[in-house]
């Protein structure tokens, strides 16, 4: 199983949020670190179904440390979110 990496935000006042480096524009949000991941994971799911159905290549996962080492990032919690599919 794929797994990708999610980014865990929260500004002051607002639910918290996660967004996919992979994936610019993919993002959810919760009330709860718990909610946000289990929305993230139905957003990513729902996102590389509609790159399946379009006929595009699902990229390979960048690795955590990847990731980290983008300034912007650094931050930020990250924690993997598996791709389910079917």
């Amino acid at each position: 199983m794929r797994r990708y990496v999610g980014l865990i935000h929260k500004e002051t006042g607002s639910d918290y949020g996660v967004s996919f480096p992979d994936f610019p524009g993919v993002v959810s949000a919760g009330a709860s670190v718990g909610e946000a991941l289990e929305l993230a994971e139905q957003a990513l799911a729902l996102h590389v179904a509609g790159i399946v159905e379009d006929g595009e290549t699902i990229p390979d996962p960048s690795s955590l440390d990847q990731v980290l080492t983008i300034s912007d990032h650094s931050a930020l919690i990250a924690v993997t979110v598996p791709l389910k599919t079917g």
